[in-house]
């Protein structure tokens, strides 16, 4: 069972309370925030992924199963909305190489002790088709055969961008302004989350 609090949301939702509904949205804005940024080019994207994903959950919730983890069942739907966002645009997609340096120094990833969130920085600035493959197989578990089927490529080319995706990751945690980079992009995107929460759901004064 869910804990109380977003139980009585999640019924609100289900009688179509606006109140409910923004809550909701504002409680698990984080949570399917990550999501999407795996998958979406920038933050923009991620938003538009992210209200795409949480109108669906919130026009389908009559079919939620209240014995089943919301967070599981929303965690579906926002990845789907996902899936199909990159599906939509890819062909207007630009695919631009990263640019790389002459020499690029040896020095061991360790010395720079990434964590997790870290890491996810790196591949978020993995070209699309790569960095799609990339979460799919390593991240979600998707077999090759899968990943051909979601995203509508051969299990050969999803092979290909898999093996070029682990080059272009070694490529830049081999290289310190990378991890400079990342880092600075990872500030960004958390700064912009928290500034979005805050206008969206800032209190307004009764005009009356």
């Amino acid at each position: 069972m869910i804990e109380k609090e977003l139980q009585q949301l999640i019924e609100g939702c289900r009688k179509q309370d606006r109140q409910s509904q923004r809550l909701l949205y504002q409680k698990l804005y984080g949570f399917g925030m990550k999501i999407c940024l795996r998958y979406a080019n920038n933050h923009q994207e991620a938003t538009e992924v992210l209200n795409d994903g949480f109108f669906k959950a919130l026009t389908n919730i009559e079919k939620y199963d209240d014995n089943w983890p919301f967070k599981t069942w929303l965690s579906k739907i926002i990845y789907h909305a996902s899936i199909d966002y990159y599906r939509a645009n890819l062909k207007w997609t630009r695919i631009e190489k990263l640019e790389q340096s002459e020499e690029l120094p040896n020095e061991a990833i360790a010395e720079h002790r990434l964590g997790y969130e870290d890491l996810l920085a790196i591949v978020q600035r993995l070209p699309p088709t790569y960095r799609m493959v990339f979460n799919l197989y390593a991240i979600d578990g998707y077999s090759h055969e899968e990943i051909a089927d979601l995203i509508g490529i051969s299990a050969s080319t999803s092979r290909s961008n898999l093996y070029k995706a682990r080059q272009k990751l070694q490529q830049m945690l081999a290289h310190p302004q990378s991890i400079v980079v990342l880092l600075i992009w990872r500030y960004k995107i958390e700064s912009a989350c928290r500034s979005f929460i805050n206008q969206a759901f800032q209190p307004k004064s009764d005009p009356s």
